[in-house]
């Protein structure tokens, strides 16, 4: 499978990252411009950095352009979309929210976009900002870039 990386410029990273959306069913694509709108307002200094691979479409919440200084990841699929903590593994989870049985990955299923303002989800995306190496930046405005498209992927929509 052949991921390509891709260089846009700022103005045009939005209407890409419109495309990118489009190709989900309209419930869905509703849910990812709601949770990302509810992500600026808790990250706004973090750079949204988007991959459109091959199983997912996702946009990472960073300090930096590489998936590896994520602190969250908007991931959606055709079956729904999900909050990625790059280090939930490592994250107090006295709640027991996170999902999922990877070393270092964990996530919270997001059917509507009620619980990025649960309590103890807001807990979770505190606790991974101080856990953020390098930090988030404590200024300005973070960037919206488009980072990889993979030419084959699967659907966007439930297949019936």
């Amino acid at each position: 499978m052949k991921t390509k990386k891709v260089n846009v410029n700022s103005a045009d990273a939005e209407s890409r990252l419109t495309e990118f959306v489009a190709k989900f069913d309209d419930s869905n694509a509703r849910l990812i411009w709601d949770c990302r709108s509810e992500l600026r307002t808790l990250l706004p200094t973090a750079n949204e950095v988007v991959y459109d691979n091959y199983n997912f479409f996702v946009i990472g919440y960073c300090a930096t352009e590489r998936p590896s200084s994520c602190l969250v990841s908007l991931a959606a699929a055709a079956n729904g979309v999900g909050l990625s903590f790059y280090r939930g593994a490592t994250l107090p989870d006295p709640e027991g929210l996170l999902q999922g049985a990877g070393v270092q990955n964990r996530f919270i299923r997001l059917p509507t976009v009620a619980p990025l303002r649960q309590p103890g989800v807001l807990a979770l995306i505190r606790a991974a900002i101080a856990q953020a190496d390098p930090p988030l930046p404590t200024s300005g405005p973070g960037r919206l870039i488009i980072q990889s498209v993979s030419a084959k992927q699967r659907p966007r929509r439930k297949v019936v």
